[in-house]
């Protein structure tokens, strides 16, 4: 029986023989002489945190020299496409916490970087070297800085560092490094006031992220808008019904949300739904209350358009027997379009804005990428390009207001284009009698304030002086 034991205990032994030296030569190590601790750059991105290819930053690499070596030089080599021209390198030997005596000789080789110390660098002794203005490849992508060095035994590979994540230099990038070249955009960037809040490179950088929340904040008022145009008039007809539990009830409605302010709305809408467990998208959420909030003020313009119709209009529609709804609906209502399209326009101009106050709740519209941006950078200029980016669009309407204004005060004083006059045919002409102009489409209408007005008097149906 024991005879047995040592047995199986001999094979045991060899079996575990056996798979060490298995496991030694499937899995080989290798051991540096030089231990690579690190290598890090420096965010060249203005405004940002990413490295970018192709533009200069600063590249730290660090490491530590093994047992018995003795260091002579350290080569460090880019990627193709990176380049170590025109860099400058600090050299720092460290021996524990103190700065030991050793010097290197930096020389520059395209994508090489050399090194060689005035004396062999020892076991122990950490190497750094700091070198700006290097490039990384411009295509960018994970780059590992790479390498040799030269020991008592030769010339030996370095190991690999850890890739150092690099962005693409794009034509935006390309156009901000020309901008930091530029002795007048340095002069400018030097007044503290046009450095904080128009800094030309932010300026640049800030166009090209805050398009997204541009686009968004577009989006939620264009659809937000027709929802409350419609949402407006309906609340505006039951603001002027003869049922008084009707007229109640937009009263309500009209005087809660123009007596409270949107921000309010807006707290209590995306914070008070989810304590009830109805959670919906934020960017739907935030159409919902600018639909509503701007519906109570449509209300009251379409009801001062509405009751700004003479009451004789009624009575003649009355009268030719047309029942309230056809009344309302071929002609009081075309009319009172016409007359609202400004202050609509207006209104619509206000909506656009207060979009930026879902910003408080992190919907990312323009605002808070703005806000993001200036958090990063630490100046003003993101909320100056925001505030461009909402000019683009009030400047052109307020410009299209004026014009319509003038335009329909033309028309009521009789300056406008009027309904075409056909011309005397010759019967007409020999008989003394005229033909009567035919009565303007309900498009015409509604379109006469946006033409010009006509010069021809036949057209606009005067008469001539005759000589």
């Amino acid at each position: 029986m024991g005879q047995t034991w040592r047995y199986r205990g001999k094979r045991f032994a060899i079996a575990l023989c056996a798979l060490a030296c298995a496991l030694a030569i499937l899995v080989p190590t290798t051991a540096f002489g030089l231990t690579t601790n690190k290598a890090t750059a420096r965010p060249n991105e203005d405004g940002g945190s990413s490295v970018i290819g192709g533009l200069p930053t600063r590249l730290t690499w660090e490491g530590t020299v093994g047992t018995g070596e003795k260091v002579t030089s350290v080569t460090l080599m880019l990627p193709e496409g990176g380049s170590f021209d025109g860099s400058t390198t600090k050299v720092t030997v460290l021996e524990g916490l103190s700065r030991a005596k050793l010097d290197g000789e930096v020389k520059v080789e395209g994508t090489s970087l050399i090194v060689a110390f005035s004396e062999p660098a020892t076991e122990g002794l950490l190497l750094r070297l700091e070198v700006e203005n290097m490039h990384f490849p411009p295509d960018g992508g994970d780059v590992a800085i790479k390498g040799s060095y030269v020991n008592q035994s030769g010339e030996q590979e370095l190991e690999e560092s850890k890739p150092i994540k690099t962005i693409a230099n794009t034509p935006l990038q390309a156009l901000l490094a020309s901008l930091d070249a530029n002795p007048v955009v340095e002069a400018w960037n030097s007044s503290p006031f046009l450095g904080m809040f128009f800094k030309p490179q932010l300026l640049v950088t800030a166009f090209a992220t805050l398009i997204p929340g541009w686009l968004l904040c577009l989006a939620i008022v264009c659809i937000a808008y027709p929802f409350a145009i419609i949402l407006g008039l309906i609340f505006a007809l039951m603001k002027i019904s003869r049922r008084r539990l009707i007229r109640a009830i937009a009263i309500v409605y009209v005087n809660v949300l123009r007596g409270t302010p949107l921000f309010l709305q807006i707290y209590i809408m995306f914070f008070g739904l989810p304590m009830m467990n109805i959670n919906i998208d934020n960017n739907v959420l935030g159409v919902i209350v600018i639909a509503i909030n701007a519906s109570a003020y449509l209300a009251e313009i379409f009801r001062a358009g509405i009751e700004s119709i003479p009451p004789g209009q009624y009575e003649a529609a009355s009268s030719l027997g047309m029942s309230h709804m056809m009344t309302m609906v071929n002609i009081i209502l075309p009319q009172t379009i016409r007359r609202v399209i400004p202050t609509v326009t207006s209104d619509f101009i206000t909506s656009y804005k207060d979009t930026s106050l879902l910003s408080s709740v992190g919907v990312m519209e323009l605002m808070m990428f703005a806000k993001n941006l200036t958090s990063v950078s630490g100046n003003m200029t993101p909320y100056v390009a925001a505030a461009i980016f909402y000019l683009i669009v009030t400047l052109p309407l307020i410009k299209g207001v004026t014009i319509i204004e003038k335009r329909m005060a033309r028309s009521e004083r009789g300056g406008g284009p009027r309904p075409k006059v056909k011309a005397k045919s010759a019967d007409a002409a020999a008989g003394g009698q005229d033909e009567m102009g035919t009565e303007p489409s309900l498009i015409e209408a509604l379109s006469a304030p946006f033409r010009p007005a006509s010069t021809d008097i036949a057209g606009m149906g005067g008469v001539a002086d005759v000589q």
